[in-house]
C-alpha cells in the first residue's frame, strides 16, 4: 500500500479590522489609540498600529469620540489640533482624548497594556483662548498669523466688516484700514471672544473697535451696524458699486442725482461706458458666486488654450480657491513659464483663441437650430437634403449657412 502525504490544513486568516492588519481579541476596548501620521510616515504607522493590534489595543483608522489616547511623534500639542481640526472639525476647546507622546504607546507596547499617563507623556498645549489675558503676544501683521476658514468670531467681524464697508464707501481710507485689521485679527483667534478681558494685548483694535465689540457682548447687536444696514446711502451705494465697471465716485454721483435702484438706473438717460452697460446687463448673473467645481473647469479652459501655444506651460489656480474658499466672485491663475521671453504675446493669443471658440460654438448653434445643419470641424452636412455640403473656404461655409462673412479680427466675441 502506497502512503499518502496529508496535505496540511491552512491556518485561517487573522481578522482584520478597517484598514489595519492582522489582530488578536481586543483585550482593551475602553482604550481607543489613534495615530498621527505626521512626520511619523505612513509605513512606521501601519508597522505600530499592526502591533498594537496584535497585543489587543484598540486603534482606531479615523479620529472619533471613541478615541481616549491621540499617539504623536515629534510634534508638539498645538501642532496636533490644528492638525486634528483641519482634518476633521475638532474644535480644541471640544477635544476630550488625551494627547500623548510616543513614549507612552512604546512602553504600553512593552508592557502589553495601556499604562497610566504621567506628566512626561503628555503633550503640552498652549491654550490661545487665555492669548488676551495673559499677554501672550498677537503679532500685528498678517504674514506672521495663522488664519483658517474657521472664523470663531464671526459676529464680530460681520459688524466691522459693514463699517468697513461705509468707510470705503465715504472715501475715508484710514477708517476702512482700522476696521479691517480689527476684523482680519478676530479672524485669526483660535478662540471666541466671550468677553472684553479676552482681547487684553490684541493689537490693531482701536477704540471704535472695541466699543463695538464691547456693544454686541452686551447687547447682541451693535446700534450703528444697525443704522447703517437701513441707511438709503449705504444701501444704495453698495448695490451701485456692485455692478462691474462702477466705482465709488460714480455710484455717489447717481446718488445724488436722485437714483435709487437699478431698475431707475436702466430707464434714465445716464451715458454709460462698455463695461458699465455690460456689468448691468449681466448683473444677476454676475453677482451669483462661483464654486470650486467650477473655477476648477474655467481652469481646464484656460489650461487647454495655453497648452496650444506652450505645452510646458504650468497654470496653477490662486487666489480665494487656493485658500480653499468654496465660493469667489473671481477666478485668479498663475500661469508659470520655464523659460524667460516665451510669455510675450501669450495672454492676447490665448484671449483671442478662445474668443474665436465662443463665436465658433455659435456658428454651430445657428447651423442647427436656424438651418438644420450639422457642422463640425471637417464638415458641412444638410440634415433636409440629406448630404454633405462642399467647402474650400470659411466663406463658402458662411454662403451656405446664408449669413455675411465675418473675417476672423472682427470675432472677438
Amino acid at each position: 500500500m502506497a502512503l499518502v502525504h496529508q496535505k496540511k490544513r491552512r491556518k485561517d486568516p487573522a481578522p482584520y479590522l478597517d484598514g489595519g492588519g492582522p489582530v488578536g481579541v481586543v483585550k482593551f476596548s475602553e482604550v481607543g489609540i489613534f495615530l498621527v501620521e505626521r512626520r511619523m510616515g505612513s509605513s512606521r504607522r501601519c508597522f505600530l498600529t499592526e502591533l498594537a493590534r496584535k497585543k489587543g489595543f484598540r486603534v482606531e483608522e479615523q479620529m472619533s469620540e471613541s478615541v481616549t489616547h491621540v499617539v504623536s511623534e515629534n510634534n508638539t500639542g498645538n501642532e496636533v489640533l490644528e492638525l486634528l481640526e483641519k482634518q476633521s472639525g475638532i474644535c480644541g476647546s471640544e477635544f476630550r482624548a488625551a494627547l500623548v507622546d510616543i513614549t507612552w504607546f512604546t512602553e504600553s507596547m512593552g508592557a502589553g497594556k495601556p499604562l497610566e499617563m504621567e506628566n512626561r507623556h503628555r503633550l503640552q498645549v498652549k491654550r490661545a483662548a487665555a492669548a488676551g489675558t495673559i499677554g501672550v503676544p498677537v503679532s500685528p501683521y498678517a504674514c506672521q498669523r495663522k488664519t483658517t476658514l474657521h472664523n470663531r468670531n464671526r459676529l464680530f467681524t460681520d459688524a466691522l466688516k459693514i463699517l468697513a464697508e461705509n468707510a470705503e464707501l465715504c472715501e475715508n481710507e484710514g477708517r476702512y484700514l482700522a476696521f479691517t485689521r480689527a476684523s482680519s485679527i478676530l479672524k485669526s483667534l483660535p478662540y471666541n471672544v466671550a468677553k472684553m478681558d479676552d482681547l487684553k494685548g490684541i493689537p490693531s483694535l482701536g477704540d471704535h473697535s472695541r466699543k463695538v465689540i464691547k456693544e454686541i457682548l452686551e447687547d447682541g447687536i451693535c446700534s450703528e451696524v444697525q443704522n447703517l444696514i437701513q441707511n438709503e446711502r449705504y444701501q444704495t451705494l453698495k448695490q451701485f458699486t456692485s455692478i462691474f465697471g462702477v466705482g465709488v465716485k460714480t455710484a455717489d454721483k447717481w446718488f445724488r442725482e436722485g437714483l435709487r435702484t437699478l431698475d431707475e438706473l436702466r430707464a434714465s438717460k445716464i451715458k454709460l461706458t462698455k463695461e458699465q452697460k455690460a456689468g448691468l446687463l449681466y448683473y444677476e448673473d454676475l453677482i451669483v458666486p462661483v464654486t470650486k467645481a467650477e473655477a476648477d473647469l474655467i481652469r481646464q479652459i484656460v489650461e487647454r488654450a495655453v497648452h496650444r501655444f506652450l505645452p510646458a506651460a504650468v497654470i496653477t489656480l490662486t487666489g480665494g480657491f487656493r485658500r480653499g474658499k468654496e465660493y469667489g466672485h473671481d477666478v485668479d491663475f498663475l500661469i508659470t513659464l520655464r523659460e524667460e521671453g516665451k510669455e510675450e504675446g501669450l495672454i492676447y493669443q490665448v484671449i483671442s483663441w478662445m474668443a474665436a471658440q465662443l463665436f465658433e460654438r455659435d456658428l454651430r448653434r445657428y447651423a442647427k437650430h436656424c438651418k438644420h445643419m450639422s457642422l463640425t470641424s471637417h464638415s458641412l452636412f444638410d440634415s433636409a437634403q440629406n448630404k454633405f455640403l462642399p467647402a474650400a473656404t470659411e466663406e463658402e461655409i458662411f454662403a451656405h449657412l446664408g449669413l455675411d462673412y465675418i473675417p476672423p479680427h472682427e470675432r472677438n466675441a
